[in-house]
């Protein structure tokens, strides 16, 4: 392998930084240029807090872990391709800091701890493809930003955050992955109950062909907003349990929910799945509104536009508003209640069926 080299880009050098697609580097932020055949992680364990790891276009073969607080990881569009390494062997012997990201079959992962998260990282403009677990994994952080990740094939998620607040993920495409293209959790491991994220952003995201376009699980004070949803099993989960404090408060808001009918058998946790919109079980206090949900169609017991789902633990839905979406062509209904509890609400929504009858 090459050896990485690294170029500091101050204003004098903002001819460089253009020709790249980027803009130049911050008095005493150095930007580190990596090349296709050279390391990013290399230049990424090389990098201050506050410094941007700058990448051009290629194929690179390798995980990367971002353990920097204030670090920025930025490809220069979707023709940096972050894949599996071709020698897992010499991939890890490389680079120890790598390992854990890697050896879980993660491509990019950004990692603090419970005692001291990883603060205001940024990933940005770069695909991600191919890994067996997620292509990109972050955990115990705050303030991470994701945006035009493209996540594509990966085994399990496309884009995973746990034991985080404050995120924001906008404008990215999770394509195909073997699970969520977007995933959200309090923590994946341990019984808990639901984090507050602080206002964790899920924005103009493009979502089609996974399992579920989105999860949101035992998280609370989280906006999904404007995110075009389709072609996954099931599009958008919200989901919680009888863990305390409960799941909810959650916003779902504007989000174009369209045909949701690709079909994902049964598994140990979840019914088979197709033509599921949004899906809230075991959730309080959330808004579902002003979305556009049409053509989710199919026979599982998940099915229809907006969902209620009787819970798989006994923890009812309550206290949720349903509210000024616009519904159609869902089946069996737009909008499903399976819930006994009588606290949650339907109002303004434009439809045509309901189950039972008189929501709409």
């Amino acid at each position: 392998m090459k050896k990485c080299h690294f170029v500091y880009l101050a204003c004098t050098a903002a001819v460089v930084g253009t020709s790249l697609g980027a803009a130049p580097a911050s008095a005493g932020h150095p930007t580190h240029v990596v090349h296709a055949g050279q390391s990013i992680q290399k230049a990424v364990d090389a990098a201050a807090p506050g410094d941007t790891v700058l990448v051009t276009p290629g194929i690179y073969r390798e995980s990367v872990t971002v353990t920097t607080p204030g670090l920025t990881l930025r490809g220069v569009g979707r023709g940096v391709v972050i894949r599996p390494a071709a020698d897992k062997a010499a991939d890890m012997a490389a680079d120890r800091a790598a390992d854990a990201c890697a050896a879980g079959g993660n491509g990019i992962c950004v990692v603090g701890t419970p005692d001291h998260k990883v603060e205001d990282v940024t990933l940005a403009s770069l695909t991600v493809t191919g890994f067996t677990r997620s292509g990109v994994y972050a955990t115990a952080t705050d303030g991470l930003t994701v945006r035009g990740v493209t996540a594509v094939q990966n085994g399990v998620w496309g884009i995973a955050q746990e034991a985080s607040t404050r995120g924001v993920f906008r404008g990215n495409t999770a394509r195909d992955n073997g699970d969520a293209g977007l995933f959200l959790a309090n923590t994946i491991n341990a019984e808990q109950g639901a984090t507050d994220t602080g206002g964790t952003l899920v924005e103009r995201n493009r979502l089609e062909g996974n399992r579920i376009g989105v999860t949101v699980r035992r998280l609370r004070n989280l906006t999904v907003a404007e995110n075009h949803v389709t072609g996954n099993c099931a599009g958008v989960f919200i989901v919680g349990d009888e863990n305390k404090p409960r799941a909810g408060a959650v916003t779902v808001a504007e989000n174009r929910v369209v045909r949701n009918n690709k079909s994902c058998p049964k598994t140990a946790r979840l019914d088979a799945l197709q033509g599921s919109g949004i899906v809230l079980t075991g959730t309080e206090s959330t808004l579902i509104t002003r979305n556009t949900i049409r053509d989710n169609a199919g026979k599982s017991p998940l099915s229809g536009g907006i969902v209620l789902f009787k819970s798989f633990v006994g923890t009812a839905s309550e206290r949720n508003r349903i509210s000024d979406n616009r519904l159609s062509g869902n089946s069996p209904a737009d909008l499903v209640d399976q819930e006994t509890a009588r606290t949650n609400t339907f109002e303004a929504n434009s439809c045509q069926v309901s189950r039972p009858a008189g929501l709409c």
